[in-house]
């Protein structure tokens, strides 16, 4: 793995772990055949969902990602404004999650910026790449400038892309350095960027930590712990919309991303886990991650076809 490749400092044993009731061994197998009938619906109703119109396509592709929250015990609650006006629009949010994905789905319909590894995950990895799923080389830095034109590309086409600036998962008391090469396609496509907070309750209001995926933990154990978690509560929090133009540059752009979602939130300190961003590393300076200047002229040329769960970013 590239030693340029962000990192939390979060680990399953220190916030991943259970701190209300939880659910009955037969209540949670049923979660999971629940979600994984909807996950094979989903991929067997991708194609014909394509031929339908865009208003119709968007609200089928709401209602099965909530539903797919929903499987596993999960309520949403969103909050802000408006989804807003079709078009393209660059959506970040803070990442803490697989379930992120269709948290985001369930109010934005959009289409992702996924690690490529998740194209060989077994019925996920086909699902995301027949819904336009972006991928990106994480362990190529060399291959950055291709993934920035391919989601200008998308942008000028009209999508919404999400993307996870953080680049890796962190529990959700805490916020990593937004990654700035991708906000080049914002100001490149002339779009919006839409800022997101995500967050996980408990019925106590605290954070829960269940649904944090980080460091080395198995999906597997990850799905374990979210269906049998009881009394958890997904919100969204729609942040007002940053419109092209007012940032000039990259730099400050993921900056106003950050720090309007950071100021969304009230994190709980846990030992050793620093509730700062920590400093960018060398390879995060602006000169070490500018596209070429073929990528930068690229509006001018035709969008590329398409081709999110750890690290999604």
């Amino acid at each position: 793995m590239s030693v340029w490749l962000p990192t939390s400092p979060c680990t399953p044993g220190a916030c991943a772990g259970h701190a209300g009731s939880t659910a009955s061994i037969p209540h949670a197998v049923l979660r999971l055949a629940a979600a994984t009938a909807l996950i094979l619906a989903g991929v067997l109703g991708a194609p014909p969902l394509r031929l339908l119109p865009a208003r119709l396509r968007h609200a089928a592709v709401r209602a099965w990602s909530a539903a797919l929250v929903r499987a596993f015990g999960v309520r949403i609650t969103v909050h802000g404004g408006s989804p807003g006006p079709a078009g393209g629009r660059l959506v970040v949010a803070n990442h803490i999650s697989w379930l992120d994905i269709p948290l985001v789905a369930a109010v934005l319909p959009c289409r992702m910026l996924a690690k490529s590894d998740i194209r060989a995950w077994p019925v996920l990895g086909s699902l995301a790449a027949r819904a336009g799923t972006l991928f990106i080389e994480r362990d190529r830095i060399r291959a950055l400038p291709d993934t920035v034109g391919s989601v200008t590309g998308a942008l000028l086409a009209g999508d919404r892309v999400t993307v996870f600036p953080e680049g890796s998962t962190w529990c959700g008391r805490a916020q990593g350095t937004f990654r700035r090469a991708v906000f080049q396609s914002a100001l490149d496509a002339r779009v919006p960027v839409q800022p997101i907070r995500l967050t996980y309750l408990r019925c106590d209001g605290h954070t829960a930590g269940e649904p944090a995926f980080v460091g080395d933990d198995p999906l597997t154990a990850s799905l374990w712990r979210i269906a049998r978690a009881r009394g958890v509560r997904a919100e969204v929090r729609l942040l007002p919309r940053i419109p092209p133009g007012r940032h000039a540059d990259r730099r400050d752009l993921a900056a106003a991303a950050q720090t309007a979602i950071a100021a969304s939130s009230h994190p709980v300190p846990l030992p050793g886990i620093p509730t700062q961003p920590a400093k960018p590393s060398a390879t995060d300076k602006d000169s070490a991650k500018r596209p070429a200047a073929s990528v930068h002229h690229w509006v001018s040329s035709s969008p590329a076809a398409a081709s999110s769960l750890r690290t999604p970013s």
